[in-house]
C-alpha cells in the first residue's frame, strides 16, 4: 500500500475511498495536488475541523500539494449535509472576513515555505460568481439526474423528516462537483478529501470530471470524530473548541485536551499530533495523565506555538496547587462597582463565565464543588467582599480542572 495511504489508516484518517488500489498506484508514481474544501460559515473554525486540517499536514509530509478551497461562492447557498435547516445566510462582508481569518488559521498549521508542498489557497467565488445559469444547466447540469440526487443522504434525511430543503440548497452538490472540475481542469487536481457525511458530493465530481473531460480523479473521506461520551467533536457544555485565540484562549485549548476521557487519548494522539504511530504504540501504557498532557502540549504548541504551550502547562500545574494563589490563571475583571452592588457567589461565577446557569452553580456549591482561594465555599448566598482580594485577585475554582483568576480593577 501506499506510504500516505497507509499512514492515513494507521492514524484512523480513513472511512471511504473511490478505487483505492488505483489511486495507490498512482501516489507510488507522482507527487498530486489534493484539494478540501472549507465553509466560511464563521469567523473562525473549530476543532471540528482540525481532522481535515491534519490530512492537509499529512499530504505535505509524503510530498504531495494541498489545496485548500476556501468557499466563498458555496458559502452563499449552505451545504445542506447534516444540517436539518437551511443555513443563516451572511451578507459579502461577512463572508470576506471569514475567508481571511480561516486562511490566517490554516496557514498556522502547514508548511508555507517549501515550493513543492506549498499550499494553494483559492476561492471558488472567482469561477462561481460568472456562471450563465443557461450555459451552467446545458453543460454540467445534464450529467445529473434528480433520480440519483435524491438519494443522497442530505437530501434524503431532509425529505423524510419533512424538513423543508431550498431549490438553493439542493443546487450545492452540483456546485461542489464543479468545484472538483475547475480544480482538475485548471490546478490538476485528481484528488479530493472530505468527511463522512461529503461521500456523495465527493463521488459526484469524480463522476462528473470523467463525464465531462474523461479524467480519472478520486475521493477520499474520513470518518465523523466523536468523543468517548458520544458528544461531537468540537461542542463542549461551554461552547465551540475554537481555533482563534480571540474565541479561546490558548490555556483553555490546552485545557481541552489535557480533560480528554481517557478512552480518547491514543486515538487523539495519533489523529490530532504529528507523533509517529511506533513512537505512541511504545508509549500507550504510560501513565494517563502524562499522555494527555503530552496530547495538549503538542496539540497547543501546533496551533499557538511551544511558548502558548508550555506557558499553558505552568498555569495548569499553578491552578492544580493547594499552595499557590493562581496569580497566572486566564483572568476576569470585575470593577469595585460590582462588589457595592453586593454581588454574591452565585453572581460571581456567572460574570467569570465558568458557568452561566444559576440552578447549576447552585448545585455545585451545595456538592462542595466552588472553592475562593482554595478555600471551599458553602453558603450560596456568600457575599464577594474587597477582603477576599488578595493583591486585587482572587482564585475562583470550580471542581479540580476549571479555574480564574478575577482581578479588582
Amino acid at each position: 500500500m501506499n506510504k500516505f495511504l497507509k499512514e492515513f489508516k494507521d492514524r484512523g484518517f480513513f472511512y471511504q475511498c473511490t478505487n483505492e488500489k488505483e489511486l495507490s498506484q498512482l501516489l507510488d508514481k507522482e507527487s498530486i495536488k489534493a484539494y478540501i474544501g472549507f465553509d466560511c460559515t464563521a469567523e473562525s473554525l473549530h476543532v471540528g475541523s482540525l481532522l481535515q486540517i491534519m490530512c492537509l499536514r499529512l499530504l505535505q509530509k509524503n510530498g504531495h500539494r494541498p489545496i485548500v478551497l476556501l468557499g466563498g461562492g458555496t458559502t452563499r447557498i449552505g451545504d445542506p449535509s447534516g444540517k436539518d435547516k437551511t443555513r443563516k445566510i451572511l451578507e459579502e462582508e461577512e463572508i470576506e472576513k471569514n475567508i481571511k481569518n480561516i486562511q490566517n488559521i490554516l496557514k498556522k498549521f502547514l508548511d508555507n515555505d517549501n515550493p513543492k508542498t506549498k499550499p494553494i489557497f483559492l476561492n471558488n467565488y472567482s469561477w462561481l460568481k460568472n456562471l450563465n445559469y443557461i450555459s451552467f444547466l446545458r453543460d454540467i447540469g445534464r450529467h445529473f439526474t434528480i433520480n440519483k440526487m435524491l438519494t443522497f443522504e442530505s437530501v434524503k434525511t431532509r425529505l423524510d423528516r419533512e424538513q423543508s430543503l431550498s431549490y438553493m440548497e439542493f443546487n450545492y452538490m452540483i456546485l461542489q462537483a464543479y468545484d472538483f472540475l475547475e480544480l482538475n481542469k485548471n490546478e490538476n487536481c485528481v484528488l479530493q478529501i472530505g468527511g463522512s457525511d461529503q461521500w456523495g458530493n465527493i463521488v459526484n465530481g469524480v463522476e462528473l470530471i470523467k463525464r465531462y473531460s474523461n479524467n480519472q480523479c478520486y475521493g477520499l473521506t474520513t470518518p465523523l470524530i466523536t468523543l468517548a461520551s458520544g458528544a461531537k467533536m468540537g461542542k463542549t457544555e461551554n461552547g465551540a473548541i475554537w481555533l482563534d485565540k480571540k474565541f479561546l484562549s490558548a490555556y483553555d485549548y490546552w485545557q481541552f485536551w489535557r480533560n480528554i476521557d481517557d478512552r480518547d487519548v491514543i486515538k487523539f494522539l495519533k489523529i490530532f499530533t504529528d507523533i509517529e504511530i511506533k513512537d505512541i504504540e511504545k508509549i500507550k501504557n504510560n501513565d494517563i495523565n502524562d499522555l494527555k498532557i503530552l496530547l495538549a502540549n503538542k496539540t497547543t504548541a501546533m496551533l499557538h506555538g511551544e511558548k502558548a504551550a508550555e506557558e499553558s502547562e505552568n498555569i495548569a500545574k499553578e491552578a492544580f496547587s493547594t499552595t499557590n494563589s493562581g496569580s497566572n490563571l486566564p483572568s476576569v475583571q470585575v470593577t469595585i462597582k460590582n462588589l457595592d452592588k453586593k454581588i454574591n457567589i452565585v453572581d460571581l461565577i456567572i460574570l467569570s463565565k465558568l458557568e452561566n446557569s444559576k440552578s447549576e452553580i447552585r448545585r455545585l456549591i451545595s456538592g462542595n464543588a466552588i472553592k475562593i482561594n482554595n478555600t471551599l465555599i458553602s453558603d450560596e448566598k456568600l457575599i464577594i467582599n474587597k477582603q477576599l482580594f488578595k493583591e486585587n485577585f482572587l482564585k475562583l475554582s470550580i471542581g479540580k480542572k476549571r479555574h480564574v483568576k478575577i482581578e479588582l480593577i
